[in-house]
């Protein structure tokens, strides 16, 4: 569980009262995006079995831990209730830059998938998901989340809608899609989610991704808005530097084979669940850029450059696009694309302990309120992580 994470010098006790802090502060934070004090009331319910031991967080069971006698008012808090489901992703956000904010911290894009069966689910389809590793019928989340070091929480989410829904106009009645929403690929969800970030005055230095980001859209957002990124490309994206020094041109995987095993450099990405998490890392600068080309708020020089990962046990090679102040170290962009695996983590812990994956509503709203509940309580969860985690170094400093 998220909790796993702190210090340890935190007693039982302790984390029980942060616990049911952050509860009643959550449920104070959410309560005016409900209009009827019932529905806040079901709300806080639902926030509270999510936070719960059940290993499956569905309508009866969530029913039962609530002490309802059926899953209807569970049902139609995620369905025929009238709350905006973004006010609530605003107030998420709020919270994570609150508890976690910090001017250093990277944004993580990534999307992860839904397990569904039959056809009526907003938004599902056969496609591939990294979470079953294959192509499988799924709805597809889109997300952004918030990495530093005081802690990571999502920040932001999208449902990914395939052609096959935008070019059928009564699959999208029939699942209650605002007439606004159109076709989006996912680096656009990304590119608006991160709009929306910056809109809010949210505070970090970097976005990463993987492969499915790395492409021109997301890329000149993050230039304009003055923001350095290290993003996943093929072997194939096509790389030309702009240096009188050095001449690379070619796809990335073909500059790779022209430099020599010296260029490598051996460092950390970041401590994992187990050890250090060790791979060799070769940097090739291509192209030094004013920032004001893109933007008419950021200055200086900016290196446009291409980042390789190479893992010592197999040699398999991983190949990112970056953007930074010129002169940022080599371990400055492996510390960025290392933190990508929070995000990873936190579907995994999202879905086992909190049932992001567990929403049985097949609706446009119904998805967005259930995920938007989820994100809350685990943000609400890594707030109390933080602050034990706190409270574990005040002790450590007082022995």
């Amino acid at each position: 569980m998220i909790l796993n994470e702190m210090n340890g010098a935190a007693s039982v006790e302790e984390v029980r009262t942060l616990t049911l802090e952050a509860l009643r502060d959550a449920k104070a934070r959410m309560r005016p995006v409900f209009g009827q004090e019932r529905v806040a009331l079901s709300a806080g319910r639902f926030l509270e079995t999510l936070l719960g031991n059940e290993p499956r967080k569905t309508g009866w069971m969530r029913a039962e831990a609530a002490g309802d006698p059926g899953p209807w008012r569970q049902q139609a808090l995620l369905g025929r209730g009238h709350w905006d489901a973004d006010a609530l992703r605003d107030i998420v956000r709020y919270h994570v830059v609150e508890h976690l904010g910090d001017t250093d911290a990277v944004l993580v894009v990534d999307e992860t998938g839904f397990l569904k069966k039959g056809t009526a689910s907003c938004g599902v389809g056969r496609q591939y998901t990294g979470s079953a590793g294959k192509i499988t019928n799924c709805q597809i989340g889109v997300f952004t989340a918030y990495v530093s070091a005081k802690g990571h929480a999502f920040l932001d989410r999208a449902l990914y809608l395939p052609k096959a829904w935008t070019e059928k106009p009564e699959r999208l009645a029939a699942a209650h899609v605002p007439d606004d929403v159109q076709f989006a690929s996912k680096p656009s969800l990304a590119t608006v989610m991160i709009g929306r970030a910056l809109a809010a005055d949210v505070p970090f230095r970097w976005v990463t991704g993987d492969s499915v980001y790395g492409v021109g859209e997301l890329e000149m957002a993050l230039r304009r808005a003055g923001r350095g990124y290290v993003l996943g490309v093929n072997a194939d994206h096509h790389f030309h530097s702009w240096r009188p020094d050095v001449c690379w041109a070619g796809e990335a995987r073909e500059i790779v084979d022209t430099l020599p095993d010296a260029a490598w450099v051996r460092c950390s990405a970041g401590c994992g669940t187990k050890d250090e998490r060790l791979y060799d890392w070769l940097y090739c600068p291509m192209a030094d850029l004013e920032a004001s080309e893109y933007s008419e708020t950021s200055t200086g020089t900016w290196t446009r450059g291409l980042l390789v990962r190479r893992n010592p046990s197999d040699g398999d090679l991983a190949y990112f696009t970056t953007w930074c102040p010129q002169g940022t170290p080599l371990e400055t962009l492996v510390r960025v694309e290392g933190t990508r695996w929070r995000i990873e983590e936190g579907f995994e812990t999202a879905k086992n302990e909190f049932g992001l994956d567990h929403n049985e509503t097949r609706s446009w709203h119904g998805w967005h309120r259930h995920v938007s509940l989820v994100m809350l309580a685990y943000a609400m969860m890594a707030a109390v992580r933080s602050k034990a985690n706190a409270m574990a170094l005040k002790k450590s400093q007082l022995d």
